[in-house]
């Protein structure tokens, strides 16, 4: 197995052996009793002449083949998301072009995609309650124009211009009585988005949960699900058991999303998480277990992903996605480690470092030889090696 020296706290250079790596299987090897969705990463395009800043650029062949690699392990795909660096990087206009690629794709393949709309499009600034309203509408129509399916992403200009939780009230009301089909809700806490703190109206989390759930009792009809990201297993579990029968709860723990799944004798939360793109065959194989009933079995194969994903996830959390895509570079899912907005710098030597470790021992390296070589040149264009 190869062996290369990898940085350590210390500023020291440690020797690194990878382990024989893991076969998983390449579909699954029955349906899964668990909604799984997919949060999905972008591709850049390194040879596009633009300013990364300023204007981004997708290769659009290798972000759809991630998205079929997806499909086929079982996935549904959550489009143009926060690990798609949407508003952070990735604009509206990307974005529905993102969305109507996906889609056509997904209808291809008879596999499932949801899309994000929000209010993006929108400068910073504040906005009468009216206006927030008009911006999601038109995200809506867009997607729904082409035959997609919605996630009510959190609004940043809702966030800036609520006075309190019935403008909050006021607007999903209206967006959500408004949408052709059910609609998943998408609670995106401050540690991934600084600009959505306070939303839904509070600053203390009880009493902001008490307003999500009273908009999903009064909308239930149509409302699939709430996606949950604050990282807070006792709140999604808490959360979970008010809401109505027919409301899923999709988990988007990345710290405790093994535990989540499995659930307890009261219930159980779905997925829709930015970590399965990281880990899909692992999680793959796990959620066929699961739906055998080998409940060992799924937390076995899942145990060892978890530090991983805590590790890529970690404080600043927002910067998650260069694992994600790092990941994704290792495993020779795309030929470089480039960015939109250049954020394959938004972590540092030593933190891919820890990543490599520990999708290793995850047993997510493909192919060992080709992830410790490309280990080796993130190393030397940081002068190590």
């Amino acid at each position: 197995m190869p062996t290369l020296s990898l940085p350590t706290s210390d500023r020291r250079l440690q020797p690194y052996t990878t382990r024989a790596p893991r076969s998983w299987p390449t579909k699954p090897a029955n349906p899964f009793n668990r909604v799984a969705i997919a949060a999905a990463h972008v591709v850049a395009d390194p040879l596009a002449d633009s300013d990364p800043w300023l204007e981004p650029r997708l290769d659009w062949d290798a972000t759809l083949a991630y998205r079929r690699h997806l499909w086929k392990l079982g996935f549904g795909v959550a489009e143009a998301m926060d690990t798609a660096q949407r508003g952070m990087g990735l604009d509206w206009k990307t974005s529905l072009e993102l969305i109507r690629r996906s889609v056509e794709a997904a209808k291809a393949e008879g596999a499932m995609v949801f899309s994000g709309a929000g209010t993006d499009h929108l400068a910073p600034g504040t906005y009468s309650v009216d206006q927030v309203i008009g911006a999601y509408e038109e995200q809506i129509e867009a997607i729904e124009k082409l035959g997609g399916r919605v996630i009510l992403m959190a609004s940043r200009a809702l966030a800036a211009s609520a006075k309190g939780p019935e403008d909050y009230a006021k607007v999903y009301d209206r967006i959500l009585g408004g949408l052709r089909e059910k609609a998943i809700i998408h609670w995106l806490g401050d540690m991934f988005d600084p600009a959505l703190g306070g939303y839904w109206g509070h600053r203390d989390l009880d009493a902001a949960s008490e307003v999500a759930v009273d908009v999903i009792n009064r909308n239930a009809a149509k409302v699939e699900g709430i996606k949950v990201s604050l990282l807070d297993k006792d709140r999604e579990i808490t959360m979970r058991r008010r809401l109505p029968r027919d409301v899923r709860m999709y988990s988007g723990d990345d710290f405790n999303f093994a535990e989540l799944i499995a659930g307890d004798e009261q219930g159980y939360s779905d997925a829709l998480l930015g970590i399965l793109d990281a880990i899909a065959p692992a999680a793959s194989a796990a959620l066929a277990a699961l739906a055998r009933g080998s409940r060992n079995e799924f937390h076995d194969m899942l145990a060892p992903t978890v530090p991983l994903s805590r590790h890529i996830f970690r404080a600043p959390t927002r910067f998650y996605k260069t694992g994600i895509v790092f990941m994704a570079y290792l495993n020779g899912h795309q030929q470089h480690f480039v960015m939109v907005g250049g954020q394959q710098s938004a972590r540092s030597i030593l933190h891919l470092a820890e990543l490599f470790r520990l999708a290793d021992q995850a047993g997510l390296l493909v192919d060992p030889d080709r992830a410790a070589r490309r280990m080796a040149t993130v190393l030397q264009s940081h002068g190590i090696g």
